[in-house]
């Protein structure tokens, strides 16, 4: 989906308005926000790792809601890619009673951890592009340490 997006914004079929630009980028900060770096996700348990990705969707959810057009359906397919964080728990359950969720294992956790760093790296790409790349996100397009 990024690299669609990025051919979309290329071709000239997405003209990055300033205001999603400057949305895109927030998205960026608040995805770096709530997940980190891979040394420091690993140090976390399995639960605090869940509710970063939930974080995360919750970032998605909220931009999605505050645009519409390419951005919009960007955010939402990319939203789409991840729910299957939102079947995950971290916390052991008896058989029938925990709603059909499942626990991820570790590579999952790390799966679904790259795919939002890829994400934020690709809002913060997308913000780059637009009003000849005067948004914060151009300015500083690696937030993450």
């Amino acid at each position: 989906m990024a690299t669609e997006a990025g051919q979309l914004v290329q071709d000239g079929a997405w003209e990055v308005a300033p205001e999603d630009a400057e949305l895109a980028c927030r998205a960026a900060e608040d995805l770096a926000a709530a997940v980190g770096p891979p040394a420091r996700q690993q140090e976390l348990s399995g639960l605090e790792r869940l509710e970063h990705l939930r974080e995360a969707l919750a970032v998605l959810a909220l931009t999605t809601a505050r645009t519409h057009g390419y951005l919009a359906w960007f955010l939402a397919g990319t939203s789409t890619a991840l729910v299957p964080v939102l079947r995950w728990r971290a916390l052991t359950a008896e058989p029938g009673r925990s709603f059909g969720t499942v626990l991820p294992s570790a590579a999952e956790l790390t799966d679904a951890e790259e795919a939002v760093r890829h994400l934020r790296s690709a809002l913060a790409g997308i913000a780059g592009m637009a009003d000849g790349g005067n948004t914060a996100a151009a300015r500083n397009p690696d937030p993450l340490p």
